[in-house]
């Protein structure tokens, strides 16, 4: 009878069966059948060679071809596992052993599948110490092995041999063979089944000594370069290694913290936030959420009164996110579904009704874990989008996992507290600038959109409204407004929501809190369809482009050039261009320095990417008109201003094909105004304008000259690769910065 040493772990059978699937077995054919029943007497052996030969003779004959002879090979494997298990003589049986390792040489899928079958049926015949004497020297022939199918071998062999070596050798010899194949292999196959045969070894370890070569292990697969392996790092490695850290007590007191700490000590680096160390260290700790959850139902007052008898009802399809595999669904961990269903009774119960006393694995959660989380959210760059992003789907998953209750009665009320909103707060916003952090998307992409009853989509609509309110009236950066409307507007889902939030801001009473609706309309435009455009954000606009005050006015030219940009439908364009064209043309707004900026500003940057005939019928004759209208502006910063926008929108333009006719009648009158300006004031820009007109002209004069008839880009057609190059980054080294520019002609003066 052969005895295995069982480690000392309390996984769930369902956890532990959903561990070693991840090995690859195949005793689901004829040849897979044979090699997991090796024949353990003289008769048995009778019978398989019996069954065996047919199958073999007739290859024999027909080997010719390299299919045909891997085909063989795999008939031979029973014959080599049998031979070898049951041999007196250690000598052959090693040869036997060397043979079935060396028998295919580059074994794919399917014939590693059935060698790997058939060691671990040798294994479970021969016991523990013939595994260690016999089959682990042979992996550790091929560590290193030319071909990666032949190492790929061995990185599955340590998994699925994992429970049949003795227990010291297991967390020494095969977990160190592991580590250095995952740090110097270069194949990305191999790495990842590697991670995969690590997080079986953790599954059955149970040296403490242990924990921090595991956790060193996963730092470096998340650190991996291939997706393949970071994936099976979450998928596989962490929840196994989660397991175990549970068993050790360790999960709260150790692992989460540590990971935490790296979080921190990133936040506080001299140079910048390393954001791909941000996402490993987060995207870990996201993958430990299902355990952590586990932990606190398994280990709460009501653990004990859990029933199994008797009706229970099912889960709700939606009441956890997808996990990303068996591994991190929770119902595995706890063993079953029918257990997690009884559990998840009791703990909305408890949460509602009987508080948190003694409770010590939820407190940790709500007074350790919550408030450090939170208080690293403040802490991140609210312009960093990636960020933004994956906090918020790691408080999504925290919320969705720990339930609506918690959620309500844990997450929020935390969050609230900090970022506490009220008319009385506005004047003294200097004292709260946690509302410019990212904790505000976070907490309204994060949190407040988990749940979608009406009450939830109210409760996201009037915080993105207050917040609205608050920063423009206390004249704050509108960065973390910005911020939740690119996170939600991702989703269609969320378009009328931030439609409803911004139209509360069209009709304010106040105009800064006008002002901030019509510059949070640019964001919407690019991702809303254009029905939406057409029946929202249009009539918002031209609502808001008549508004008595002319700094609203002005906020809405932005929004309207980015649909000039986007949108296709003929109406609507059209209904915009009047809008600025009254704007460009209306008396009223002759002398509007603050609006013709936006507009040369808006032109620039939406001009290249605008519909073809907007550019040349509406653009580029304003821009001329503006270029001329600067040449008399009396007042020399206002003059300064203006240059340097046009300096740029013509920058930008300079690489559009433009017809002879708009060339002559404004791209070069418009360029030769602005060089009239810059001859003043900044010589730099005058000689690149001279470079420009010139190139202009050439192309004029040279029409039609082995190129097609009409169109001219001048950016394009400088005479060679170099001289463009050149001229290209001298333009780049100019418009990188309108204050660098006010430097320059600040100076002249």
């Amino acid at each position: 009878m052969v005895v295995f040493d069982q480690p000392n772990r309390k996984l769930s059978p369902a956890f532990q069966q959903a561990l070693l699937s991840f090995c690859k077995m195949s005793a689901d054919s004829r040849l897979g059948a044979e090699v997991s029943r090796i024949a353990d007497n003289e008769e048995s052996v009778m019978l398989m060679l019996g069954r065996c030969l047919p199958h073999i003779v007739p290859n024999v004959l027909l080997a010719k071809r390299e299919r045909m002879v891997a085909h063989l090979c795999q008939e031979l494997i029973p014959l080599i596992l049998c031979t070898a298990c049951l041999h007196p003589e250690p000598k052959e049986r090693d040869q036997l052993l060397h043979i079935l390792f060396n028998l295919i040489k580059r074994p794919d899928d399917e014939q590693r599948q059935m060698i790997l079958t058939g060691c671990v049926a040798f294994a479970r015949h021969v016991g523990p110490t013939r595994v260690e004497a016999e089959l682990l020297p042979q992996c550790w022939e091929q560590i290193n092995h030319k071909y990666p199918e032949r190492r790929l071998l061995v990185a599955e062999a340590c998994g699925a041999l994992a429970p049949y070596l003795p227990k010291e050798i297991r967390s020494s010899l095969v977990l160190s063979m592991l580590q250095q194949m995952l740090a110097e292999d270069k194949a990305d196959m191999v790495r990842e089944a590697v991670v995969k045969s690590l997080a079986i070894i953790m599954g059955y370890i149970d040296d403490p000594d242990k924990y921090s070569q595991g956790f060193e292990l996963m730092l470096l697969s998340l650190g991996d370069p291939s997706e393949r392996v970071v994936s099976a790092i979450h998928q596989v490695f962490i929840p196994a290694f989660a397991a175990w850290t549970t068993e050790l007590g360790n999960l709260q007191t150790t692992l989460i913290p540590s990971l935490l700490a790296r979080i921190e000590k990133l936040l506080k680096g001299e140079h910048g936030l390393d954001e791909h160390k941000l996402h490993m260290f987060l995207s870990a700790l996201q993958s430990l959420i299902p355990p952590l959850f586990s932990v606190v139902i398994q280990n709460a007052p009501f653990t004990h009164r859990v029933n199994l008898q008797g009706d229970i009802p099912p889960i709700e399809v939606t009441r956890f996110p997808r996990p990303a595999s068996p591994l991190q669904d929770v119902a595995t961990i706890v063993g079953s579904r029918e257990t997690l269903s009884a559990l998840l009774i009791l703990y909305d119960y408890q949460l509602e009704h009987e508080g948190t006393t003694g409770w010590d694995s939820l407190l940790w959660v709500v007074n350790q874990l919550l408030p450090q989380l939170i208080e690293i959210v403040g802490r991140i760059n609210v312009t960093s989008t990636t960020c933004v992003h994956e906090f918020s789907r790691f408080f999504w998953r925290l919320c969705r996992t720990f339930g609506k209750i918690f959620t309500n009665t844990k997450v929020k009320p935390q969050f609230q507290e900090i970022l506490r909103l009220s008319e009385e707060n506005v004047d003294a916003l200097t004292g709260n600038g946690i509302l410019t952090k990212a904790t505000v998307p976070i907490y309204a992409t994060g949190v407040l959109t988990c749940y979608n009853q009406d009450d939830d989509r109210k409760l996201l609509v009037g915080f993105l409204e207050d917040v609205m309110m608050t920063l423009s009236l206390s004249h704050a950066p509108l960065d973390s407004l910005k911020a939740s409307f690119v996170e939600l507007g991702a989703n269609p889902v969320y378009h009328e929501l931030l439609l409803t939030v911004l139209w509360y801001g069209v009709v304010h009473t106040s105009a800064l809190v006008r002002c901030t609706a019509a510059r949070m309309f640019e964001l919407l435009v690019k991702g809303v369809n254009e029905t939406l455009v057409a029946q929202r954000v249009v009539p918002a606009l031209i609502t808001l482009s008549s508004d008595p005050e002319i700094s609203v006015r002005i906020s809405t030219i932005p929004a309207f050039g980015t649909i000039m940009e986007t949108v296709t439908q003929k109406e609507l364009l059209e209904r915009v261009k009047m809008q600025l064209a009254s704007f460009l043309e209306d008396p009223q707004y002759q002398d509007q320095h603050s609006l013709h900026m936006e507009i040369i500003r808006t032109f620039g940057r939406v001009g290249p990417n605008a519909e073809p005939r907007f550019r040349d019928e509406f653009v580029l004759p304003h821009l001329h008109k503006l270029a001329l209208g600067n040449n008399v502006q009396a007042t020399e910063s206002k003059r300064i201003d203006i240059a340097t926008q046009l300096f740029e929108a013509y920058s930008a333009l300079s690489c559009c094909f433009i017809s002879e006719e708009l060339m002559v009648n404004h791209f070069l009158p418009g360029l030769r105004c602005l060089r009239t300006d810059m001859e003043q004031l900044s010589p730099e820009h005058e000689v690149i304008l001279s470079s420009m007109i010139k190139e202009g002209e050439m192309k004029v004069e040279n029409r039609g000259i082995g190129q097609a008839e009409g169109s001219v880009s001048i950016a394009a057609s400088l005479v060679g690769e170099d001289a463009k190059t050149k001229f290209l980054s001298k333009m780049g080294q100019l418009t990188t910065s309108g204050a660098m520019l006010a430097n320059v002609f600040q100076r002249k003066k």
